[in-house]
């Protein structure tokens, strides 16, 4: 069975081009546009792996990593943040937050995600 990933991004082109990379590693993807709607979505249906932008409406990324790790129900869930905000300080923030790995979106940033997604155990 295939791991259930829920993407919260709030571009709809950035979520279709991440999506359509997790498909390609045999995942399913579930997306949410912005941080409350992935917090329910969370609460709805446990998934296996969160994909998580910081820039949301509403509730930022951060807002919503700490939200998730705090609670017994949903912290064991691993969080990946994939951002555009690269600085040393949002990546700390990230980490700060609970994160399980924080990963910039740049030109490398799906190698390191699936490098990322392999060493979690989390791709077959």
């Amino acid at each position: 069975m295939a791991l259930d990933v829920l993407l919260i991004e709030d571009s709809k082109t950035q979520a279709a081009q991440i999506k359509a990379t997790l498909e390609s590693l045999g995942l399913e993807v579930r997306v949410a546009y912005d941080g409350l709607d992935g917090i329910r979505s969370v609460m709805d249906k446990h998934p296996g792996l969160i994909v998580l932008d910081v820039k949301l409406p509403g509730m930022d990324g951060f807002q919503v990593c700490r939200r998730l790790k705090r609670s017994p129900d949903t912290a064991g869930i691993p969080i990946i943040m994939l951002t555009e905000r690269d600085e040393a300080q949002a990546t700390m923030s990230g980490l700060q937050a609970g994160a399980d790995d924080y990963i910039p979106k740049d030109i490398f940033a799906t190698e390191h995600l699936m490098t990322t997604l392999q060493e979690m155990g989390l791709l077959e």
